[in-house]
């Protein structure tokens, strides 16, 4: 199995492009995984077509479709997926639904995913996250178990918010192995039952939320094995993910070199 390391552009200056895709190269990501808001999206264009000269992976992720009622949503998101699509990335990551949608609500727009990937040939993989149909993980077993070709981006850190534990009793396990099973890229971030992120993963305080997540990960690696690749996003964010001082809201850490820590410790741990 390759695993590639994906740098992440939230939180980066983006006006100049080229020095965008010269800062993840250099710190020795193997592609990019790049936001794309629903209105705003001609510099995100210009850095994915940048990477692809450099053949590197290219993540086009999707966050933000407009829409209160199913049916606008699905008109947004609909349009948005084609886009990205048009841009022939590596594939696509999406943050799909709405946390109040209903469950054949949501069910309906993941069958458009699966059509719009099926159209156009571009993989469509689902992220796991606070707010959309992925929010709650005895929630997302009930789609996993509807839909056998629903692969999700695992960030385990939105469902130990939404649950407030570290996923440790035994219904909560067998839920996880279900994700596990289904995963298809990694969000490397870690959480904690009261925050998507920690402060700094690196603080001896934070052994414990650091020792659950690496629990998970390696369980997904080794299942990927066979694989012939597996990809992996570093992407603790910036505020307000990330922590600050009141009135100086000065960050607690550097997201860039927390993002770094996390790849470099996991290519270790993974590729030894």
């Amino acid at each position: 199995m390759r695993l590639k390391f994906i740098g992440t552009i939230w939180g980066m200056d983006i006006s100049d492009s080229l020095s965008v895709i010269n800062k993840i190269k250099d710190a020795g990501y193997d592609g990019v995984e790049i936001g794309f808001p629903v209105r705003d999206y001609d510099k995100q264009t210009e850095i994915l077509q940048l990477a692809q000269a450099e053949n590197m992976i290219t993540i086009a992720q999707h966050y933000d479709a407009d829409g209160e009622s199913p049916e606008e949503y699905t008109k947004s998101y609909t349009a948005h997926l084609l886009f990205l699509a048009s841009l022939k990335p590596t594939f696509i990551n999406t943050q799909t639904g709405k946390d109040y949608f209903s469950f054949e609500e949501n069910a309906a727009i993941l069958e458009k995913a699966f059509a719009i990937e099926k159209e156009t040939g571009v993989r469509i993989i689902h992220e796991t996250h606070r707010g959309k149909f992925s929010y709650s993980l005895p929630l997302l077993r009930e789609y996993l178990e509807k839909f056998p070709q629903l692969v999700i981006t695992a960030d385990f850190s939105h469902f130990c918010v939404v649950s407030e534990s570290f996923l440790q009793t035994k219904r909560q396990k067998a839920m996880t192995d279900l994700c596990i099973a289904r995963t298809a890229h990694l969000h490397a971030r870690i959480g904690y039952p009261e925050g998507p992120q920690v402060n700094d993963p690196r603080a001896k305080e934070w052994e414990e939320a650091m020792g659950f997540h690496l629990q998970w990960w390696d369980k997904i690696i080794e299942q990927k094995r066979n694989d012939d690749l597996f990809t992996i996003t570093p992407e603790f964010g910036p505020a307000p993910y990330m922590p600050q001082q009141p009135y100086t809201c000065e960050p607690l850490a550097s997201q860039w070199e927390v993002n770094l820590f996390m790849k470099d410790l996991l290519k270790k741990r993974w590729q030894s």
